[in-house]
């Protein structure tokens, strides 16, 4: 449920079908127009309801298959929490297998399990979703089951403090017997101090422990509402869906207070550096990160272009500049987004000769040519081409686009595939390079990721030892 790849980037730095198959092109082979199609043809399938309580729905049909998926997100995340209840929204999420009011227990998961469904659910900073897929016929029976644990969830003592110790176990694995991770989160948390997103999404071991039933049933009560909800049905599905959906949740009631208007936040760029030291880390490891803008800034297209330019991409800079004669390992890179903050990262993992000054240097030359001498049109269209080849794998498959489908932005509630792409093609060459200069050239956070030997005299060895011995050191670390 909070998988621990993307927990741990969160902290210390998410059925093809013959009708919508696509094969992966450049731009080169297609204009983009022609390449972005597809996302046009499949959006005029969609039909758009919205509830009188405000719940929004979204169903896509595909005739040819036998399955259908759900999703459903909650505009309730991490974000939401309080002082003393960090972690009740991932807490919450875990609870809502866990029985309601007329499926108690296990009920749910062994419903699902016996009609070969696959569910799960996830959360972020900004949001919770759950999501499954199940076959068409019991498309029914699973809406009555989504409605009645998401309106009448029954939480009781033992769930609670069962689920508590899963989250805590949860953890311990991902986060506190792991190299480096639980120091650099706390770091890391420390640049977004005094905000909505300071603190984990899995919260703090001592409040995920003092939560009580009695807080946790408030805290459904104020966030889990019609209101800040997106349901998405994608597959085979009969015409009375929708009326199923307005039975089973039209007459759940929205609380007295409103929805929380959106915060403007803004986040300066400026040099930091600071080392955390693992006496269980195997290898030293480089972390760079640089304030961005949330998913709605008029920056945020531009930048996520330059993020795959930057780092992402198979062709990326800083990739490439590891081919031939490799300053490091490994590198990977997974961009944080929300809705009023973002976070561009990268890891870097250093050859034996490598210092980590040196990668660092390597990164800054990468952005200041992109930042002084900017982007040809033709590379800004490959970007376009990768992005959209991304959105097409993506409609590919149900399961992830009904859940792309929940995720969408307010100001794309009706255009929920190609608003975005439209902010995308409209990138130019010169916003590239001015989001080059805005927000990667003015500083970074640096964190130096470190083993005790690194520090006290292996790293001078190292840099002496013959190619040979260095790159067994390496091969036995990777």
């Amino acid at each position: 449920m909070y998988h621990s790849i993307t927990g741990l980037l969160m902290l210390v730095t998410s059925l093809t079908t013959a009708a919508l198959f696509v094969p992966v092109v450049t731009a080169n082979e297609l204009n983009l127009q022609q390449m972005a199609a597809p996302l046009y043809r499949t959006e005029k399938q969609i039909t758009f309801h919205r509830l009188d309580n405000g719940l929004q729905l979204r169903l896509l049909p595909l005739a040819d298959s036998q399955l259908v998926s759900l999703a459903s997100q909650f505009s309730v995340g991490s974000r939401d929490e309080t002082s003393g209840q960090t972690g009740y929204a991932h807490l919450f999420e875990h609870m809502l297998f866990k029985g309601s009011e007329n499926a108690p227990g296990d009920s749910y998961a062994q419903t699902m399990s016996a009609l070969s469904g696959q569910f799960n659910a996830s959360t972020f900073f900004d949001f919770t979703n759950y999501y499954l897929t199940i076959p068409s016929e019991a498309l029914k029976l699973s809406l009555w089951l989504e409605a009645d644990r998401f309106i009448r969830p029954a939480l009781t003592d033992k769930t609670v403090k069962n689920q508590q110790d899963t989250v805590l176990e949860e953890m311990a694995t991902s986060i506190d017997n792991q190299p480096y991770v639980r120091k650099a989160m706390e770091f890391l948390l420390t640049q977004a101090k005094d905000t909505p997103y300071g603190h984990a999404v899995i919260g703090s071991r001592e409040d995920v422990k003092n939560a009580t039933t009695e807080a946790l049933t408030k805290f459904h009560q104020t966030h889990y509402r019609p209101d800040a909800m997106q349901l998405s049905i994608v597959g085979r599905f009969p015409d009375s869906t929708s009326q199923w959906v307005k039975e089973e949740f039209g007459q759940w009631q929205n609380p007295v207070q409103a929805l929380k208007a959106p915060l403007n936040m803004q986040f300066e760029n400026s040099p930091v550096h600071a080392e955390v030291i693992d006496e269980r880390g195997p290898w030293p490891a480089l972390l760079l990160a640089w304030h961005t803008v949330g998913q709605t800034h008029r920056d945020a297209a531009a930048i996520s272009l330059l993020e795959d330019y930057l780092f992402q991409n198979r062709s990326s800079l800083i990739k490439q500049s590891g081919l031939t004669d490799p300053d490091q390992l490994l590198t990977y890179s997974i961009p944080l987004t929300m809705e009023q903050m973002g976070v561009t990262n990268l890891v870097m993992v250093p050859r034996a000769k490598t210092s980590l000054d040196r990668l660092a240097n390597n990164v800054e030359l990468a952005i200041k040519s992109l930042a002084t001498d900017g982007i040809s049109d033709e590379a800004l269209s490959q970007l376009k081409a990768s992005w959209l080849n991304k959105r097409l794998q993506l409609i590919e498959r149900p399961s992830l686009l009904a859940r792309a489908l929940s995720a969408t932005l307010a100001q794309d509630s009706l255009t929920p595939l190609t608003g975005p792409w439209e902010r995308i093609n409209a990138v130019s060459p010169t916003q590239l390079q001015a989001v080059a200069q805005t927000y990667f050239s003015q500083g970074y956070v640096r964190l130096d990721l470190l083993p005790p030997w690194y520090i006290r005299w292996t790293k001078t060895l190292l840099e002496w030892f013959p190619t040979g011995m260095s790159d067994t050191l390496e091969d036995l670390v990777l």
